[in-house]
């Protein structure tokens, strides 16, 4: 469990009073800097301490030899806890070797328990793709501890507040990948720190932490903008014809999200289930979003009821029980950057900036009010749909060219003119 830590023993004389030159021998633990003490219940004459050779002088009216032997039993019976500890390939700490040497066998719950028990507890609940994201951050919190703590494993009741200032210092510098040496961005720091937090909380709930070190953390996140796609863009990628069936199957799946706003996960649950008649009488969509189950309900626009209606008959999805046949979302990806390349969009494009575009450029853009984008992208606060308002600064200036149009246009009485003459 631990990478050859540092280890030391120390006997150390210190006076009880002032008022006797009798003093009390303590024994002092280091491991990787770590310290703690405990008292031998040894004492000798202050005066006769050897403070470098941490003995007793030898003196015709104190029995230095016995209190000698046992300073020597002490230090071997620690060594050998140490010893003991390193071969089992235990976690070492000053306390545990201090609670071994006193008798008390420490049963306490460790960082690799609670992830080993996060996984496990989590497995069915998370789909594969957090689950994915969690195994990334357990080996950055492994790494953490191997590189900075020089352990394999620690106690969680060792885990403070500088425990997670060190570790967001530590991934601030990380590079995980040597083929590719880049450091991790802001928010996905903030992103592994939060997955981080949901672990010890966690543990804070089942009881295995006395405190909980996150309670005065605060994370810090970089605003960003949602990239999508122009009015443009689209237009060219949906007329573009692609002779090759992939690359025309990825233009496919990644316009009908463009216009019904459907993340990838949820594209690829889509059976022919999910279209059902609506309130008013047109096919809509009746599904939930993996992410956060929530109920969405999308009356189907014309180009996407095509491309339903392209693919009914496709034998790989009616095989399958779903709408399309569509590729795992990194190959789609994969796909895109290609698209991108013949269509001249310079932009990293992915499927899921469909649904951005879905709710900028055919949606907001085009009048449609912010509260039935939010329906449709199954948001569950407003707040998240008005970040992608935020970045319309073309909606902000048709829609004044249209309020100046307007006032212009009703300016009958002439003051605007009067206006004008006056100044």
């Amino acid at each position: 469990m631990n990478n050859t830590p540092t280890f030391g023993v120390q006997f150390i004389c210190r006076l009880k009073s002032k008022k006797t030159d009798m003093a009390g021998i303590y024994l002092r633990i280091t491991v990787n800097g770590r310290k703690t003490e405990l008292s031998t219940k040894l004492q000798c004459p202050f005066s006769l301490w050897d403070n470098s050779k941490e003995r007793v002088k030898s003196d015709s009216k104190f029995n230095y030899r016995n209190v000698n032997r046992l300073i020597d039993d002490n230090r071997a019976k620690i060594q050998n806890i140490y010893q003991k500890l390193r071969y089992s390939n235990e976690l070492i700490t000053p306390i545990i070797i201090k609670n071994h040497f006193i008798g008390i066998k420490e049963e306490g719950h460790t960082l690799l328990k609670i992830i080993d028990y996060h996984y496990k507890a989590q497995q069915e609940a998370l789909n594969t793709h957090t689950l994915r994201h969690y195994k990334t951050s357990y080996g950055y919190l492994k790494a953490f501890l191997k590189h900075v703590k020089k352990t394999n494993d620690i106690y969680l009741s060792q885990i403070d507040y500088q425990f997670i200032c060190d570790y967001e210092a530590f991934l601030r510098t990380y590079q995980p990948d040597e083929d590719n040496p880049r450091t991790l961005a802001q928010n996905t720091l903030m992103k592994q720190l939060s997955r981080f937090r949901t672990i010890l909380n966690l543990a804070n709930k089942l009881g295995w932490m006395e405190h909980y070190p996150f309670k005065s953390y605060r994370l810090s996140f970089k605003k960003s903008s949602r990239k999508y796609l122009t009015q443009a863009e689209l237009d060219n990628v949906v007329n573009k014809e692609f002779t090759i069936q992939r690359l025309s199957q990825t233009k496919d799946m990644f316009v009908f999200s463009c216009y019904t706003g459907l993340a990838y996960s949820d594209v690829a649950r889509l059976t022919k289930d999910s279209i059902v008649k609506g309130i008013d009488g047109n096919d809509w969509i009746h599904t939930s979003r993996k992410k956060t189950e929530a109920p969405v309900r999308i009356p189907l626009l014309s180009i996407s009821k095509m491309i339903i209606e392209k693919y009914s008959d496709h034998p790989h999805a009616n095989n399958n029980n779903r709408l399309f046949p569509i590729a795992s979302n990194q190959k789609l990806n994969g796909y895109l950057k290609e698209i991108a390349d013949i269509c001249g969009i310079n932009k990293n494009l992915t499927f899921h900036m469909a649904r951005h575009t879905f709710a900028t450029t055919v949606t907001l853009t085009n009048g449609v009010p912010i509260e039935t984008v939010s329906k449709i992208l199954g948001h569950t606060k407003i707040a998240t749909t008005q970040i992608y308002a935020k970045v319309l600064e073309n909606k902000v200036s048709e829609d004044m060219n249209t309020l100046k149009s307007k006032l212009e246009s009703n300016n009958n009485n002439g003051s605007l003119a009067k206006f004008k003459q006056t100044n």
